[in-house]
């Protein structure tokens, strides 16, 4: 119940409690405004004696009403019996004088909180008779025009009050139906309270499971990176040295020697472009197709294995992620190719096309069989593995095509992300 409810409950109670005091004073004021203040006739005397019995009434009721108020409006056998010794007493007095009348229309009051059920309009019937006989002229009638009067007024009070019954019922209907809602709104406001602080809860814990996801997918990503730059940087060294110590040409040395020193430095640039931002070192300077052709170039003159790198739709600049990624992929193709592949052709194919980019490695080497790849050890490299959790990082995808004695085809597809300027 919100406040403005509450006052105007408090002004009903105010004006049943009080209500009877005022028209019953009022009928008194009339009355001997009416006759003369000292009237010492018998049916005067009979009126004040009465006057005296509806004042005791009233403080009884209002003693009793105090009892009662913790059980609100709910009519009670207690409540008829004041309602009908009223109803006798105002219909008394109205005979002695019509101006009593108001002190009768109090039955229009409080009908409904004080008689049951189907008995209040009896109620309403016997007060508003008593209110027309006094506008009639007051009981008894002494010709037959006041008798005709007395029923229109009669029919008129009667569907007075009922008009104004039937509207009080309907705002008393209403008044239940918004305690209702409110009632509801109050249990919805309390679960939603609670699913709210059950969904902060939940929020708190994501958060931590988030946090903890990106900090294994950085390790993950921190893995990935070491092993596409320095670790493949070392196995270049490392072969390059192998060649060294098993040739007897001293110029031919001299070249895999430089090479080697090369890659070490190549190496040595990654390792301190990995404390920075793990970035590829290619891309410091140049976009992704530059830099695609020159690590071609670079890997071609390395393993002497003839590779060609082709552009295709017109270049966009991309965003750094985007390029990063596609480079690592390349390099660990790359780097399969020249392990694995015994290729003598290779083709590295970047391409523009709409909304996506894609990133074909094809070479004519002795292929294999991709349904019998070993699963990745903790030993070896991330290989397939690697570059699919790269394209799929930046919401990509890859795709392998070989067959043994057949080549092998990788494609990485991603979407075309521009660079922020």
């Amino acid at each position: 119940m919100t406040t403005r409810d509450r006052q105007i409950e408090r002004r009903w109670e105010q004006l049943h409690t009080w209500g009877p005091y005022g028209l019953l004073g009022i009928s008194v004021v009339l009355a001997l405004a009416s006759t003369g203040v000292i009237d010492r006739s018998t049916e005067w005397y009979a009126a004040w004696a009465l006057v005296v019995a509806a004042v005791a009434l009233q403080l009884w009721w209002h003693g009793t009403r105090a009892r009662r108020a913790g059980r609100g409006r709910i009519p009670s056998r207690a409540g008829t019996a004041y309602y009908a010794v009223r109803w006798a007493l105002g219909f008394a007095l109205t005979w002695i004088d019509p101006f009593f009348a108001f002190y009768a229309a109090a039955g229009y009051m409080d009908a409904d909180e004080l008689i049951p059920g189907r008995w209040q309009r009896l109620g309403l019937f016997a007060s508003a008779a008593t209110v027309a006989g006094a506008q009639a002229g007051g009981l008894p009638f002494g010709n037959g025009v006041q008798w005709i009067l007395f029923a229109a007024l009669l029919v008129a009070n009667s569907g007075l009050q009922m008009v104004v019954a039937h509207l009080t019922q309907q705002e008393a209907q209403r008044s239940r139906e918004r305690t209702e809602t409110i009632t509801e709104l109050e249990r919805t406001n309390a679960a939603l309270q609670q699913a709210l602080d059950e969904n902060a809860a939940l929020h708190a814990q994501l958060l931590v499971q988030a946090r903890e996801a990106g900090v294994a997918d950085e390790r993950r990503r921190l893995a990935a990176e070491i092993h596409d730059t320095i670790a493949q940087g070392l196995t270049g060294i490392i072969a390059q040295l192998q060649v060294v110590a098993n040739t007897p040409d001293p110029g031919a040395a001299r070249v895999h020697l430089g090479r080697a020193s090369e890659l070490a430095r190549q190496s040595l640039g990654e390792a301190r472009r990995s404390v920075h931002n793990l970035a590829p070192v290619a891309l410091e300077h140049d976009g992704l197709p530059e830099a695609l052709k020159k690590t071609v170039a670079d890997w071609a003159r390395r393993t002497g294995i003839r590779a060609d790198f082709t552009l295709t739709g017109t270049a966009e600049h991309l965003h750094e992620e985007i390029s990063a990624t596609l480079l690592r992929i390349a390099q660990e193709a790359l780097s399969n190719a020249s392990r694995h592949a015994r290729a003598a052709r290779l083709g590295v194919t970047l391409s523009f096309m709409g909304d996506e980019v894609t990133l074909d490695v094809r070479d004519d080497g002795r292929g294999f069989d991709p349904a019998a790849v070993p699963a990745r050890t903790g030993s070896g490299g991330f290989g397939l593995d690697g570059m699919r959790a790269r394209a799929e990082r930046i919401a990509g995808s890859l795709t392998l095509e070989s067959e043994p004695g057949h080549g092998t085809a990788v494609s990485a597809r991603v979407p075309l992300v521009r660079h922020d300027r």
